[in-house]
C-alpha cells in the first residue's frame, strides 16, 4: 500500500475507479441514432458522469480481493451503476420525492419529460440484467445467474422498491416510525444494494463462503452507516456541497435516524457501524486497506 495519506490514496482511487466505469458504460450504453435516439440519450444522461460511484468501487474491490479480470468486475459494477441511476430517476419523480435536481444538474424528468424519465428508467433496469446475463461478464453460466439472483433481490420488493414503498407510507403516516422500523427501511431502501455490490467481486470470484459472508457483513454494515450519513447531510450540507435539494426529508416529515436521535446520537452510531464494518475485513490483510478507507470516507463525505 502506498504511503500516501488515505485520504489523498482513497480519493485517487476512487476517481480512477469512477473514470473506469464512466468508459464502460460508455461502451455498454451507445448513442442512438434511429427513433429510440432521445431514450438511448437520457439514459445516457442519468448513467454516465456524476457521482461517487461508490457501489462501483466496491465491486471493484471486492473483485479484486480474488484476481477477477477488470473487464468482468467493471460490467458488473456498470451493471449496478445502472441500477442505481435507475432509482434516482424514479425516485426523483413528482409521484415520489420530486427534485429538480440531481449530481448538480436538472433531474431526468426535467431535463426531458415524466414519460421519459419513467422509460429511461425502464430500460436502465433491464439493461443492466442484459448486461450481467452475457457471457463477457463470466464464462460460468452458474456465476451468471447467481449474479443475476441477486441483483434483482437486492433491487425488488424484498430490497429497494420494497424500502421505497415502505419509505413512502412512512411519509404518509407523518414519519412515526421507532428506530427499529427505521433502520429496517433504510437496510430495504439503500443498504441491500450497497451489500450486493460488496459481495458481487466474491460471487465473481467464487470465493469461500467465509468470505463472502465477510464482504456481505461489511457492505451491510456500511450501508447502514452510508444512509446515517446521507440523512445528515440532508440536515446539515448545502445544495451546493451535494448537487441536489437539502432539508427535504424534515420538510416532507420523513423517518430518519437523524430525526429520531439528534444529531450527535446519529453521528455516535454511524461510527459505530464503520467500526463494525472495518471489523469484518480482518482476514483480507493489506489488500482490504481501501475498503476500510471507503468506511470511513463514507461518514466523513460532504456529498
Amino acid at each position: 500500500m502506498t504511503t500516501d495519506a488515505p485520504s489523498a490514496t482513497l480519493a485517487r482511487a476512487l476517481a480512477e475507479a469512477a473514470a473506469e466505469i464512466d468508459q464502460a458504460l460508455d461502451v455498454l450504453l451507445p448513442p442512438d441514432e434511429g427513433q429510440e435516439a432521445p431514450l438511448f440519450a437520457a439514459m445516457r444522461y442519468a448513467a454516465i458522469g456524476g457521482g461517487k460511484r461508490l457501489r462501483g468501487f466496491l465491486v471493484l474491490e471486492g473483485a479484486r480481493q480474488f484476481n477477477v479480470s477488470r473487464q468482468a468486475a467493471l460490467r458488473v459494477a456498470a451493471a449496478i451503476e445502472m441500477v442505481h441511476a435507475y432509482s434516482l430517476v424514479h425516485d426523483d419523480l413528482p409521484a415520489m420525492d420530486d427534485d429538480d435536481l440531481r449530481r448538480g444538474k436538472p433531474t431526468v424528468h426535467k431535463a426531458w419529460d415524466e414519460a421519459t424519465a419513467i422509460l429511461a428508467g425502464d430500460a436502465l433496469q433491464s439493461h443492466a440484467f442484459t448486461v450481467l446475463a452475457e457471457e463477457d461478464t463470466h464464462s460460468d453460466p452458474a456465476v451468471r445467474v447467481e449474479l443475476v439472483r441477486c441483483l434483482s433481490r437486492a433491487a425488488g420488493p424484498r430490497g429497494m422498491c420494497g424500502g421505497q414503498m415502505l419509505d413512502m407510507l412512512a411519509e404518509r403516516a407523518g414519519g412515526q416510525l421507532d428506530e427499529v422500523a427505521i433502520g429496517r427501511l433504510q437496510t430495504l431502501k439503500t443498504g441491500k444494494l450497497i451489500e450486493f455490490s460488496a459481495e458481487a467481486g466474491a460471487i465473481l470470484g467464487k470465493a469461500p463462503l467465509p468470505q463472502r459472508h465477510a464482504l456481505l457483513a461489511y457492505g451491510r454494515d456500511l450501508g447502514a452507516a452510508f444512509q446515517i450519513a446521507d440523512d445528515l447531510l440532508d440536515a446539515t450540507a448545502s445544495a451546493a456541497e451535494t448537487g441536489k435539494a437539502t432539508g427535504k426529508d424534515a420538510a416532507a416529515g420523513k423517518a430518519t435516524l437523524v430525526g429520531l436521535l439528534g444529531l450527535d446520537r446519529a453521528r455516535l452510531q454511524a461510527e459505530r457501524l464503520v467500526a463494525q464494518a472495518k471489523g469484518h475485513l480482518d482476514g483480507f490483510g493489506e489488500r482490504g486497506d481501501l475498503l476500510r478507507m471507503l468506511a470511513d470516507f463514507t461518514i466523513e463525505r460532504r456529498s
